[in-house]
This record gives structure tokens, C-alpha cells and sequence, in this order.
């Protein structure tokens, strides 16, 4: 095989670029396990290889709105203990990224519902405000997920019910937002749609 086709060795300062190019601190420090699980580890660290794989778990619960404050004590002791037990500086620089580029405040916002940087998908939900809506129908021609219930608007004609996001079909692809032209369609967290609902109830 020529120099030219062998795949090129990913190294760990291409894993933190990889996750520097994220904003919100649980995306950060997942897409650097993540990084890191498929390609600079070697696997033959337990404590650096079980520790990496147990910290995705936990991260991704932070980003899908299913962690706990136990989730991000996790994080920190698996980080701590590869930090010592990591037998080569991969391990040891993945425990460190952990431990010193992750923001904690982010971290717990997450468990609370919130991410900062709306990069967890999971806490952003699409909806449309009824009195801004002219249900002109181009939310609905826009959707390719058919998450969006109503009837376009006809003249001379009444007793349509006002459009609505299915959020269980939304796959926050934006297009509603794109083609809205009279700021009928926002993004609001999930914490707020939830807290909205609570108020109406």
C-alpha cells in the first residue's frame, strides 16, 4: 500500500480541535470521548478505556435531558481516576480536557434543561405563535417530517384550527423557520415550552 492511501493516524491534538469546534461544554467533552473511543485509544488501559465509554454514557444523557446531578459527579470522578490510573498520555490528556476544559456551571444547567449555546437539539423545541400565524401554509408545504397539523387558510372561509408543531415528529430542521415571513415560528427551550404548558394547564 502506498504512503498516499494509508489511512493518517489521528492524533490527540486533532481530538481537541475536533471538540473546540463545539460551543456548549457537554458537546465538547462528548465529541472529545467520542474521538477518542474511535481511533487514539488503544484499549489496553481499563481504566482509561471502561472510563471513556462510561463518561459517553453519561454525557449523553446530559445531552438528551436525562441526566441527574449524579450523571456530572461521574463524569468528574471518572476523569479524576484516569487522570492516576491512565497508563499513557492519552488517557491521561482525555481525563484532563475533562477535568479543566469543561465548564461545571454548563454541566449542571443541562441537568436543569438548558443548554446555553442551543446546541443540544434535545432542549429546543420549534413552535408556532397563533396570533402571528396567517396560515398562509408555507410551514406546512416546508416540512418534509409532517410534524405540522392545520389547513391553509382560504377566503371566505372560517372554523380553521390554528397551525401546531407535532413536537414527537419535529427533527428541528428549521426549514418552518425559514420560510416563516411573519415571525409566527420561534424556538423556545424545552424548560420554558414545559413551563408554558404548566401556566395554560
Amino acid at each position: 500500500m502506498s504512503e498516499e492511501n494509508k489511512k493518517k493516524a489521528v492524533k490527540m491534538e486533532d481530538v481537541k480541535a475536533k471538540a473546540d469546534e463545539k460551543q456548549c461544554a457537554v458537546q465538547k467533552a462528548l465529541t472529545f470521548v467520542e474521538e477518542f473511543l474511535a481511533e487514539p485509544m488503544c484499549g489496553r488501559c481499563f481504566p482509561c478505556s471502561m472510563g471513556s465509554y462510561e463518561a459517553q454514557i453519561r454525557l449523553k444523557r446530559l445531552t438528551d435531558g436525562s441526566a441527574t446531578e449524579e450523571d456530572i459527579a461521574a463524569v468528574r470522578k471518572i476523569a479524576d481516576v484516569m487522570s492516576e490510573a491512565s497508563m499513557c498520555k492519552k488517557g491521561k490528556d482525555t481525563a484532563k480536557y475533562l477535568q479543566e476544559d469543561v465548564d461545571l456551571n454548563d454541566l449542571a444547567n443541562h441537568v436543569t434543561g438548558v443548554c446555553q449555546k442551543n446546541e443540544c437539539m434535545e432542549f429546543t423545541r420549534y413552535m408556532i405563535i397563533p396570533e402571528n400565524c396567517t396560515m398562509c401554509g408555507d410551514c406546512l408545504e416546508a416540512c418534509k417530517d409532517n410534524a405540522i397539523l392545520g389547513e391553509k387558510k382560504k377566503p371566505y372561509y372560517s372554523g380553521y384550527l390554528p397551525y401546531e408543531i407535532v413536537q414527537k415528529r419535529c427533527t428541528k430542521c428549521g426549514e418552518c423557520l425559514k420560510v416563516c415571513r411573519f415571525d409566527a415560528v420561534k424556538t423556545v427551550t424545552a424548560k420554558e415550552m414545559a413551563e408554558s404548558e404548566k401556566v395554560e394547564a
